[in-house]
């Protein structure tokens, strides 16, 4: 089971399964960044992640979203924690699914998860199980043609979900918010470029002021710590994921050498890059 669930791409085009707490909390030592679109439903259980440089919690009958170019990392997933997946790999969404501009509805803007009801979520459970069914059968019943069109209806299907369960979908977003959206996803385009407030602020045409107690406001973290945030990320899926020198990856963040990268990471981890690369 642990072989199935990709840390990066899916080896094939599409990939349907079920994964237990036990095995997913293998997954918490390190963040990654996925290649692949990912659809999980928590069957049973809770859990604690982080998508790109936002902290959630999940919980039972909950639906989660992670498009491709995601940052990934499991905090904690309990126990008795029950999980359906199905992965499409980056070259299914490339050359068969939507375009990601078109697949980039009002859910993932405000969040990349949407509670079902009970109702819902049986229907979710037997729509997986016959998925699955149709895959493993002899012959089987679907292939990539046809996932096409399955992929579609699950997507349009999660944004009914969305609009039906989530009140604040169809409301007016209030300008604080669509700050702290619009900021959030420069950060995630920008982090290994942009490392200070002001990029952002004259990007969104405000003042660092206006845009650092907005951003405080709307998520009760400072424009700063997103930024750290990010690129911290970004720096322990290399220099877990990958074999390249610590300097190259210092390079990739934006920093002019490698001491300044070594001194920003164990400032904010307590640990020097290399250090953390071999733990």
């Amino acid at each position: 089971m642990q072989n199935e669930i990709p840390l990066i791409d899916c080896p094939i085009d599409y990939l349907f399964g079920e994964a237990s707490g036990k095995v997913l909390n293998e997954y918490g030592r390190f963040p990654c960044k996925i290649l692949c679109g990912v659809y999980a439903f928590i069957v049973k259980g809770n859990a604690r992640a982080t998508i790109n440089i936002t902290q959630y919690e999940f919980r039972e009958n909950d639906l989660v979203y992670l498009s491709p170019g995601s940052f990934f990392m499991v905090h904690e997933f309990s126990e008795d924690a029950r999980v359906q997946y199905l992965v499409l790999s980056s070259s299914f969404m490339e050359k068969n699914a939507f375009s990601l501009r078109r697949s980039r509805t009002m859910h993932q803007e405000s969040s990349p998860i949407v509670h079902v009801t009970e109702e819902q979520a049986t229907v979710i459970q037997q729509f997986s199980t016959l998925l699955e069914s149709a895959v493993n059968c002899t012959p089987s019943m679907l292939n990539t043609e046809r996932m096409v069109h399955v992929y579609n209806l699950i997507h349009l299907v999660f944004t009914d979900y969305f609009i039906a369960n989530n009140h604040t979908a169809t409301q007016p977003i209030d300008r604080k918010t669509e700050i702290y959206h619009e900021y959030s996803d420069l950060v995630m385009k920008h982090y290994h470029e942009w490392h200070h407030v002001s990029d952002y602020a004259d990007a969104l045409r405000i003042t660092v002021p206006h845009l650092c107690s907005t951003i405080k406001q709307a998520s009760g973290r400072t424009a700063g710590d997103l930024i750290v945030d990010a690129i911290l990320t970004d720096a322990k899926a290399q220099l877990k994921l990958s074999m390249l020198p610590i300097k190259e990856i210092a390079s990739s963040l934006g920093f002019e050498n490698v001491a300044f990268f070594n001194r920003f990471f164990k400032t904010h981890e307590g640990i020097t890059p290399k250090n953390y690369r071999n733990s």
